[in-house]
């Protein structure tokens, strides 16, 4: 990047995991950051951290607490940033998660409207508020978080993989009719990653988070912001579609190979 041009960079899901770790990868990159999140405390750790890495000190943040499901809020968001924030060249859509683990026909409906309100419908909201402007200005680079739940299913995953499946064809259609454009867009899939995930997949039961992650090095959420960063860091001609990064261990979706432990 430029030293003399400051870019502008909108992630969701700031406040914590992959989220978090992604804003202080754009702002070391020397991008300001826009960080949105439900958790406004969690956003002001994210800027006290900002301000005191030297590296990052020099970094402009704007704090935005934002539930994306909400449709009117997300516009309502976007309409008050003040003009010297609007023109956003990377937008990160990283608000994410997974609720419960069992058969569909098991399943717990208000889970499924959580995910797909939220993985689906709330990555099109914000995207749809952002783009126009990236259009208008003939540049931008849109950065969705997948998952290797959106390449394969696995067991009992059942809705989130669909969700994530949705994810993946979102962002491929954003390719296709971003292109004309010069707008880029890139999907990334995790595999397993240990951050607040498991935590919420399973209503807050650490003990039962942590078994997700035993018995093998999983990935870390460092390991993806250095992945978003590779991939806004290409020349100017160069977009990276797709992106699936995994765990050694992490054979596919369903298959890890553990450890004794």
């Amino acid at each position: 990047m430029d030293s003399n041009v400051k870019k502008i960079a909108c992630v969701t899901g700031a406040s914590s995991g992959i989220g978090y770790a992604t804003a202080k990868e754009l702002a070391t990159l020397g991008y300001d950051i826009i960080a949105v999140a439900r958790r406004m405390d969690r956003l002001k750790e994210l800027e006290e951290d900002l301000n005191q890495n030297p590296e990052t000190s020099d970094c402009r943040v704007y704090l935005a607490e934002l539930d994306v499901r909400n449709k009117l809020d997300v516009q309502a968001f976007y309409d008050a940033l003040p003009e010297d924030w609007k023109g956003i060249d990377v937008l990160v859509n990283n608000a994410g998660l997974a609720k419960g683990l069992s058969k569909f026909y098991e399943g717990d409906t208000d889970h499924w409207d959580q995910m797909i309100d939220t993985n689906i419908k709330g990555l099109l909201y914000v995207s749809r508020a952002v783009t126009p402007g990236m259009i208008s200005r003939r540049k931008g680079h849109i950065i969705n978080i997948g998952s290797i739940a959106g390449k394969e299913v696995y067991d009992n995953g059942n809705v989130y993989c669909g969700t994530k499946f949705a994810v993946d064809a979102i962002t491929k259609s954003m390719r296709l009719e971003l292109a004309v454009h010069d707008v880029k867009v890139t999907g990334i899939h995790p595999g397993a990653v240990e951050t607040e995930f498991s935590i919420v997949r399973f209503d807050g039961d650490e003990d039962k988070a942590k078994t997700v992650y035993k018995g093998f090095e999983n990935l870390i959420a460092e390991d993806i912001a250095e992945a978003i960063g590779f991939v806004v860091t290409r020349k100017p001609h160069v977009n990276v579609n797709d992106m699936v990064v995994m765990p050694m261990a992490q054979a596919v979706a369903g298959v890890i190979i553990r450890k004794d432990t």
